[in-house]
């Protein structure tokens, strides 16, 4: 099959979104064999291949520009697209989306999965700093919890900046969780969204008597 030539030009704002454009350049394995010039704002790539070969490679590389620029740069209503994989990858953790969900509706954030993608509120360098804790917590709390309370522990832990031991022991103590001799595992009394609301309820009445004091 006859072989052919393209060049596509990739403009970028900033070397921000150059290097970040470069690295998920280099995850691709493209059927076509590309070269790539750099010149201020603008990035040149040379697509050498058969015309399918051209034309796979062409939207491949248009696709994870615009991934690159919904993950560094909000759109009009202030929401960043990040895919959910690619985000765990590059956090070296993963937890539940359910947990990630909560923990930035907690927070105060826009949060909803969209085919595939998680579109938020929070930019990136914060969104790492929040699943790197979670997934801390996640290590130290799931040999002795089960799914049902992570999904309370956590997301309260990081939210409201206290210890996972911490929120454990105030389940406990609200009668919203208790010890499973029999499992070796801390498990919920009630639902999780009761546990949640009951939990939530009683920091938030601490909080009122500690500024009354």
């Amino acid at each position: 099959m006859a072989r052919a030539k393209k060049v596509v030009v990739i403009h970028v704002q900033d070397e921000r979104e150059k290097e970040e454009f470069f690295r998920e350049l280099q995850k691709l394995r493209l059927p076509a064999f590309i070269y790539v010039h750099g010149k201020l704002n603008d990035l040149k790539i040379n697509i050498q291949g058969t015309k399918d070969e051209i034309r796979e490679a062409t939207y491949r590389i248009k696709e994870i520009h615009k991934r690159v620029r919904a993950k560094l740069y909000p759109d009009r209503r202030g929401f960043y697209r990040y895919n959910v994989d690619d985000l765990f990858r590059e956090c070296g953790t993963s937890v539940s989306l359910p947990i990630l969900l909560k923990t930035l509706e907690l927070l105060g954030e826009h949060a909803e999965v969209k085919e595939g993608e998680l579109v938020t509120s929070m930019p990136f360098e914060e969104l790492k700093g929040v699943v790197g804790k979670l997934g801390e917590y996640l290590a130290d709390l799931s040999y002795r919890t089960t799914k049902q309370i992570r999904e309370v522990i956590l997301p309260v832990s990081v939210a409201r900046e206290m210890e996972p031991e911490e929120v454990l022991d105030m389940l406990v103590e609200l009668t919203l969780a208790e010890w499973k001799e029999d499992k070796f595992k801390y498990e919920l009394v009630k639902n999780k969204e009761q546990a949640m609301e009951l939990l939530l309820n009683r920091l938030k009445s601490g909080e009122g008597e500690e500024n009354e004091d």
